[in-house]
């Protein structure tokens, strides 16, 4: 979207552009700040300026409107050197996915842009340089909600072959909404992976004093140089404040808050470990050491699932056509797995048909047990398949790796019961 006709007259008059320091007068209001870019989402009429305290904000103009310019932005040529070697450090490789975690600020506009180049990635934390040897590259640079089941694949591949390259670590930055998703496809796609793969993410962008974007980036990297645990984890901030990151089992991982810096949390399992701020790593589970055994990679997935959540008056004619055109479902039950017994027909009918259903709990805390009430019976005499505590994203992922990595019905039914990457346990944890 574009300026209103007016408003793009004011700033052409003033020959402002994005950088500039403007002083703003709207109905005898004063403002001051320098202009940043004008989105889509912007109304026409809205000029956005970034004020002293970093924040942005939005200021509405009419045609009483004044706009002055105070200064005008250096030019400024961005680093694109790389940092030398340092002997004695660990080498770790950060491949960009997108998302906020993936940004740099341009400290002459003040804008913040996503990180298109490997010099970008590495020079936006240069003090992770003292931690380790750096190497990037940028696989994609997308919104996680974009994310498919072909860059899974992609991403998955990229990881093992800079393993297998001399990588002692990976750090995958990622944007937060579809990050557990992602990093529980890794999970299964790399299984007993020998090294630390890492997620991060960051809940505000760099551009803002509350980010938490280097801290993330710097926690990672300390937990691959100094934590000597292999595996497919997920790192973020443990509190609001500054002191404490968790590393999370990437397939017991959910964000559980819209903004907060702290919004991941272990689900069914503690924290893998936690990171303070000083670098130290407290350790909550067992886990497997690092080695250098070759790491291999097993992509392929069915994209045939479908994850459903029950509700009360599910009707199980408008979802019929969805399930029965699939090979498996995954189906987020009330309680301990329920649902209306007017669904039974249904899960029976494709489980007759060799689809796959699989059974987890909406209440995400909690393990499923179809024994205890007699539409749960009825649910697992039509063939229905529980999975103790598992989350029902990481049980959507997991079957869709089964199903395209076992041979027979009965076989992915066994795989799905079965705990492949920490996904799921009997044991209870309060």
């Amino acid at each position: 979207m574009t300026y209103a006709g007016f408003l793009a007259k004011k700033l052409a008059d003033s020959d402002a552009s994005e950088g500039c320091m403007l002083s703003v007068s709207v109905g005898g209001k004063q403002y001051r700040g320098v202009l940043m870019p004008h989105h889509e989402f912007s109304a026409p009429d809205i000029l956005i300026l970034k004020v002293k305290s970093g924040y942005n904000i939005g200021i509405r103009m009419d045609e009483t409107s004044t706009v002055e310019v105070e200064s005008r932005p250096a030019a400024v040529k961005r680093d694109e050197t790389l940092p030398e070697d340092k002997e004695g450090l660990k080498t770790i490789v950060l491949i960009g996915t997108g998302g906020t975690i993936a940004s740099y600020v341009d400290y002459r506009t003040g804008a913040v842009h996503p990180a298109l180049s490997t010099s970008d990635m590495i020079n936006a934390v240069p003090e992770i340089r003292d931690i380790a040897n750096l190497r990037a590259k940028v696989l994609f640079s997308i919104f996680s909600e974009n994310m498919t089941v072909p860059h899974w694949q992609k991403l998955a591949e990229q990881i093992a072959e800079e393993l297998n390259n001399g990588a002692d670590g990976i750090i995958v930055p990622h944007g937060t909404d579809t990050m557990g998703y992602t990093a529980a496809a890794v999970s299964f796609m790399l299984g007993d992976v020998s090294k630390p793969v890492v997620f991060v993410g960051a809940q505000r962008s760099s551009d803002r004093p509350s980010s938490d974007a280097s801290s993330n980036l710097m926690a990672a990297a300390r937990f691959i140089a100094n934590g000597n645990r292999a595996g497919v984890f997920v790192c973020m901030h443990d509190t609001s404040g500054d002191d404490s990151f968790a590393i999370h089992n990437g397939t017991r991982v959910r964000k559980m808050h819209t903004s907060r810096r702290d919004a991941f949390r272990s689900i069914n399992a503690p924290a893998v470990a936690h990171v303070d701020k000083e670098g130290k790593i407290t350790f909550n589970t067992d886990g497997r050491p690092v080695s250098d055994a070759p790491v291999t990679v097993s992509s392929a997935m069915c994209r045939d699932v479908v994850l459903l959540q029950f509700y009360p008056g599910m009707d199980p004619a408008l979802f019929r056509d969805v399930v029965m055109k699939s090979k498996g479902v995954v189906i987020a039950g009330s309680g301990l797995g329920h649902v209306n017994e007017n669904m039974v027909p249904l899960i029976r009918e494709a489980s007759e048909k060799g689809i796959l259903v699989v059974i987890t709990s909406q209440c995400l805390n909690g393990r499923t047990n179809l024994n205890v009430y007699n539409t749960g019976r009825d649910m697992l005499a039509a063939g229905a398949v529980t999975v103790l505590d598992m989350l029902p994203e990481t049980a959507y992922v997991k079957l869709m790796w089964v199903l395209a990595n076992t041979k027979s019905y009965e076989a992915a039914k066994v795989a799905m019961q079965s705990c492949m990457a920490g996904e799921m346990s009997d044991r209870r944890e309060e």
